[in-house]
């Protein structure tokens, strides 16, 4: 049993605690720990990578309680790739905080960002239900302080909003454990594998219920239609480099919903059918839809990248759906991608709103500082997230709509993701032109935000150092795919995790 696995909870858990109480007067000190904390996760993140590939799936049983008695940590190549992805967004966006001074705009930011990275680590290591739910609520409470960190009455509201919808979601939760239990007395995943596989005829009906409701709860937190409304107006009126984040809060959802789907109600599953593929590729498609529509009839740079994080969503769930290994493999490629490429949007917005004082996208707007600079970031950025050559998001989705190819319903989902990447080209440029290139009226001087703009350059160096990802994303789309391709056929394989977590006995 390697004590490994449970630094990515434990290092964030302590550190924050002592942000607050040892170094809450003193900024630099705070950048130092923060810093060095999440280059830390990411050094674990490769450690346990590679133990993953090396060795399999490893458990830690805390408290050393056996299985499915006590609390389990699961270190998988799912597992350990969803946790290299958050350490590497992280590291990204606190080098542009401490670049850009949104970290002097209010209290414990560096706190709060060590609690969403427990939360978000421990979502994606936890082996059992309960702990999902749990560490989803400690995801809550630090996105919230992030979200109205700065204040101002907008985003106070949207933050209740978002508090509001994701409680009603956690209430579900509740409602589908309390079910689970009740039909099968366990919530460790891989004790619930094996026991949905021999559930008797007459209990299908309470675990088809349970499935729903689960599938709503990860659909909430994936924003997928129709429980998407909360995204847009939090994700735009959060702080950049908060949003930049959350870009790896919707993959948790995405995330559950592949663990779950491959390894507790797996396709053919006597208890429970298709009924995930059913619930998940209608919601898919008019996700995309919506996502890259709001694209195209957004007002503002803060919504225009919002629906665009929503449309990619939908991208990603319609490559889950079919919860097959090669379909798999195309999602988890474009998951890296997209959480990746919807960062960079983010931060590039952050840039322009803070030289321009708002996002809006109205006529006759003051030319910014550092526009040339910052018009490119936006390009490279745009053509990331609509899925144009030669970044990775055209790989991407030719790895969609190679997987989707041979669904029923294969050339109405190629229509929808290709009539949709061409609405993103519209509404991206629409957006790009009218902040860059557009002639701007005289009756604004360009003087008022631009000619005070700061440098910033650890700001330009982390949007940077995310674009530059991307394109090594696509130039080794060879061996990542190959080691992605085993990693989907890791988790089609349910006996593996579950010989992993409860011995060879219970595999």
């Amino acid at each position: 049993m390697s004590h490994w696995i449970i630094l990515p909870v434990v290092l964030p858990a302590m550190l924050a605690p002592l942000i607050v109480l040892g170094m809450r007067h003193d900024l630099v000190l705070q950048r130092v720990a923060s810093v060095a904390g999440t280059l830390g996760l990411g050094a674990i993140a490769a450690h346990l990578m590679w133990r993953a590939t090396v060795l399999g799936p490893e458990a830690y049983l805390l408290g050393n309680w056996p299985a499915p008695f006590g609390i389990v940590l699961v270190n998988d190549r799912l597992s350990a790739l969803m946790l290299a992805l958050a350490a590497v967004l992280a590291l990204i966006v606190v080098l542009y905080v401490i670049g850009s001074g949104w970290d002097r705009r209010g209290r414990h930011f560096h706190a709060l960002f060590q609690f969403q990275l427990m939360g978000v680590n421990g979502a994606f290591l936890t082996g059992d239900a309960f702990n999902l739910f749990v560490f989803f609520e400690i995801l809550l409470i630090a996105s919230y302080g992030l979200m109205i960190h700065a204040g101002g009455g907008a985003r106070l509201k949207a933050g209740v909003q978002y508090v509001a919808y994701n409680l009603a979601g956690s209430t579900l939760f509740l409602f589908a454990l309390g079910t689970i239990y009740a039909v099968t007395g366990t919530l460790n995943m891989a004790d619930l594998a094996v026991r949905m596989a021999e559930l008797p005829e007459g209990e299908a009906a309470l675990a088809r219920v349970a499935c729903v409701l689960l599938i709503i709860v990860f659909a909430v937190k994936g924003a997928l239609v129709p429980f998407q409304f909360w995204l847009p107006a939090t994700y735009a009126l959060a702080p950049g480099p908060v949003a930049a984040l959350f870009a790896i809060m919707t993959k948790v959802g995405a995330y559950a919903v592949l663990r779950f789907g491959t390894l507790v109600y797996p396709p053919g599953s006597p208890a429970t059918g298709d009924i995930v593929a059913q619930m998940l590729l209608p919601g898919a498609v008019l996700t995309l839809i919506a996502g890259m529509v709001g694209v195209l009839g957004a007002r503002s740079l803060g919504r225009m990248a919002a629906y665009a994080a929503i449309g990619s969503m939908g991208t990603l769930f319609l490559a889950i759906a079919p919860f097959e290994p090669r379909a798999s493999a195309a999602a988890l490629y474009y998951l890296i991608h997209s959480t990746l490429a919807a960062g960079c949007l983010f931060l590039a917005v952050d840039l322009v709103t803070a030289r321009r004082g708002d996002d809006a996208l109205g006529p006759d707007r003051a030319p910014i500082a550092q526009g040339g600079v910052i018009g490119a970031l936006y390009f490279a950025a745009a053509v990331a997230v609509a899925g144009m050559p030669p970044l990775s998001g055209f790989v991407g989705k030719l790895l969609v709509l190679d997987a989707v190819r041979a669904e029923p319903y294969g050339m109405w989902l190629w229509g929808a993701i290709l009539g949709t990447s061409l609405i993103a080209i519209m509404g991206l440029g629409r957006a790009g032109s009218a902040v860059f290139w557009k002639p701007h009226g005289a009756a604004q001087p360009a003087g008022a935000h631009a000619a005070h703009a700061p440098a910033q350059p650890l700001a330009f160096v982390a949007l940077g150092a995310g674009l530059a990802l991307i394109v090594a994303l696509t130039l080794l789309a060879g061996p990542v795919t190959g080691w992605l391709g085993a990693t989907a056929a890791e988790i089609h394989t349910p006996a593996i995790y579950i010989g992993a977590v409860l011995g060879p006995a219970g595999g």
